[in-house]
């Protein structure tokens, strides 16, 4: 579970405290699903990593529901192997990088990768929905996306996305990812925040001994702390996140609030970070 926390508290938290309450070290574990709960618009991180047997989605006391999205929906990305995600017996072929979202009132979901000596590694947010939007898989070079930064600049990147409101219809998900290049470290330069809604970012592709610095909290007064591949961050509506990598690397990012567009950000000037 993660606790929503006040900014003017934050003022007060030393690295081992922001990590114990806004870090999601490990998520994904070979032939587990792993989910967190959060309390920043109910948002649940997971992470599924089925291996030599297929993963069943199931149900959650916390979420005192017949079933988990009985009352939800499901965007779901992939950064491993192929798989095959099963949604009430019809098969959603999932290659890395591809996107796939399951609306709400869906009973039966399941989890395969084709390949045990190269699983899928599939992250999972959830939010609550509703009504309940079409199941759809979008593959990743159907997209939408757009080329951002410069290599001076040290932020050449590319921005993907798959749920909002020119792409997979949903409540309130929104989901993409963005690839740096090579040579290429930072992320979401210029800073933002997000006041309607919360965003999580899963980081991938961090080579075993390499790290990002993800930055976090109001404009005025940052923090930072390291993270390694495969985990993910919750940012609160009121906190900045940023980072900036030992290496290129990608993340996912996905939102759930107030609306679908992904333009709704509050930008921060690098000159008025603090």
């Amino acid at each position: 579970m993660i606790y929503s926390v006040h900014p003017g508290d934050f003022k007060s938290y030393d690295t081992p405290l922001i990590r114990e309450r806004f870090l999601i070290e490990e998520l994904m574990q070979p032939g587990k699903i792993n989910f967190t709960y959060t309390q920043y618009d109910r948002v649940i991180v997971g992470g599924a990593v089925p291996v030599n047997e297929t993963l069943l989605l199931g149900n959650y006391p916390h979420l005192k529901a017949h079933y988990f999205l009985e009352r939800r929906e499901m965007g779901i990305i992939n950064v491993g192997g192929d798989a095959v995600v099963t949604v009430d017996e019809n098969e959603y072929p999932l290659q890395r990088l591809d996107c796939l979202y399951i609306g709400k009132a869906i009973r039966d979901v399941r989890f395969t990768s084709i390949d045990p000596a190269y699983p899928a590694v599939l992250h999972i947010l959830s939010a609550p929905a509703h009504a309940a939007c079409p199941t759809r898989i979008l593959k990743k070079n159907d997209a939408e996306s757009n080329s951002l930064g410069s290599p001076e600049a040290s932020n050449q990147r590319t921005i993907y996305r798959y749920i909002h409101e020119k792409g997979i219809q949903s409540c309130q998900l929104v989901m993409g990812l963005t690839i740096l290049e090579r040579g290429s470290v930072w992320n979401t330069i210029p800073a933002h925040t997000h006041d309607r809604r919360t965003e999580v970012y899963f980081y991938f592709d961090v080579p075993e001994s390499q790290a990002v610095f993800h930055y976090m909290g109001k404009p005025d007064e940052t923090r930072h702390i390291l993270m390694k591949n495969h985990q993910a961050i919750v940012s609160p509506p009121w906190s900045i996140h940023a980072g900036s990598g030992t290496s290129n690397y990608g993340f996912i990012w996905g939102m759930a609030g107030e609306n679908l567009e992904y333009s709704d950000m509050d930008t921060c000037p690098v000159n008025d970070l603090r």
